[in-house]
């Protein structure tokens, strides 16, 4: 009886293990399509406005009407495409972006692109003060934890997306993000067409 309790008990907790390595295993659904030459529906999120930026763009009726409740859906950013930047003003190489970023966002607003920083796991006005510092003109939105990089299977940050006018993931840089990634992520969301994960430069742990 004892060995058939002790066995049961065994049995659970190695079953009690398997899951929790599971659960904390990232998603690799965005990834394994890209891999595959696959677009995959983009994970939904609604989160607070951080900043909006600079209006004076081509896709000002979409941005307008995202940003007027003070809460952002992607959804509600649907026909455009959209470079979508998980950062932190904790995070090193996020200051080593942060000027590539820019330097993108302003060559491709006038494109109808659209550029979303999605701040996470900070402090407010740490956050604004990084923006203020990098000059960053583009839409901010504020995630308090770290539930929207769990959605897209982000394991660290800086971390950067790119997401179609249809609403679909078609590339994905883990890392600081270089010009020639930016070009060619903002292109794939142009088109539609998925290209491969890519790995850019440092990055660190989501905490």
């Amino acid at each position: 009886m004892l060995r058939a309790v002790g066995l049961v008990a065994a049995v659970g907790f190695v079953a009690l293990l398997a899951y929790g390595l599971v659960a904390q295993a990232p998603d690799t659904t965005i990834d394994d399509a890209l891999a595959r030459a696959q677009a995959t529906p983009a994970p939904a999120f609604t989160q607070e406005v951080l900043t909006v930026g600079r209006r004076d763009v081509a896709a000002r009726a979409t941005l307008d009407r995202a940003v007027r409740d003070g809460r952002v859906a992607l959804s509600e950013l649907r026909g455009a495409p959209v470079v979508l930047n998980f950062w932190a003003s904790w995070c090193d190489p996020c200051r080593v972006e942060a000027p590539v970023l820019e330097a993108g966002w302003r060559r491709a607003r006038a494109e109808g692109v659209l550029f979303v920083g999605l701040n996470m796991q900070d402090v407010p006005t740490d956050a604004r003060e990084f923006l203020r510092e990098f000059g960053v003109s583009y839409l901010n939105v504020r995630d308090r934890g770290k539930e929207v990089a769990r959605r897209y299977g982000g394991t660290g940050i800086p971390e950067t997306y790119f997401v179609s006018a249809r609403g679909d993931v078609v590339g994905h840089v883990l890392g600081a993000i270089s010009p020639a990634q930016l070009t060619a992520g903002i292109a794939a969301a142009r088109s539609g067409r998925p290209a491969p994960t890519a790995t850019g430069g440092a990055r660190q742990d989501a905490r």
